[in-house]
């Protein structure tokens, strides 16, 4: 796909609340699923803003590895600083930056973690040195240096030299359940077209146009 050449198309043609889906989580599967095809590095790379136990905002990126009618789900430490965050304030926000086709997805929800059955079937599937450095690195917290943390992995991969290595207990996913989510199309002059979906206490969904 021409990258370029897709977001000038797009950017042309707008957003009408006519084109959309009126379940957010189909619409999200278009949207990501042109992502892909797109070619663009990483395009499950999403931002992950939690706040501390004062109220102070913290941001990282994440990789989305799942999403269903349920949420939107993403694996860490759970000894991590935004899991410690997550469990003060289970109130998370998300960002889908695919600045390059001149699109965004804001997404505003909670965060739960997901079953042991959900994460080790998702841990069994990783690369042997991915499911190493999740045993061997204390996430967030200070190191001395770059090789203590290879002595780890070196300290890990004998533990495990038979094989399999088991799923940790301090590592797992989160789901993000959302409450919104909003579908932003780039346009000329910064006249932006921006739909907000919004679930109700029954669980239907509803969108609106909000100015740019």
């Amino acid at each position: 796909m021409d990258v370029t050449k897709f977001r000038h198309t797009v950017m042309q043609k707008g957003l009408r609340g006519a084109d959309l889906d009126a379940d957010p989580f189909r619409q999200f599967e278009r949207w990501y699923g042109e992502a892909i095809d797109s070619g663009i590095p990483e395009p499950n790379a999403m931002s992950l803003a939690t706040v501390t136990n004062d109220a102070a905002p913290r941001l990282r990126t994440v990789l989305l590895k799942l999403f269903d009618a349920d949420g939107f789900v993403f694996y860490t430490n759970y000894a991590s600083a935004k899991a410690k965050q997550i469990a003060i304030n289970e109130n998370v926000a998300l960002l889908f930056p695919w600045v390059a086709l001149g699109r965004q997805v804001k997404i505003t929800g909670t965060a739960a973690r997901i079953s042991l059955a959900e994460s080790a079937g998702y841990f069994a599937t990783r690369p042997r040195g991915a499911q190493i450095g999740a045993w061997a690195s204390p996430q967030s917290e200070v190191i001395s240096s770059r090789s203590l943390l290879d002595a780890k992995v070196d300290e890990m991969k004998r533990k495990f030299t038979a094989g399999h290595v088991p799923l940790p207990s301090f590592w797992g996913g989160y789901r993000v359940t959302p409450a919104t989510i909003e579908f932003w199309q780039a346009r000329e002059n910064r006249l932006h077209d921006r739909f907000l979906y919004t679930r109700d206490d029954d669980g239907a969904w509803s969108h609106a146009r909000l100015a740019p």
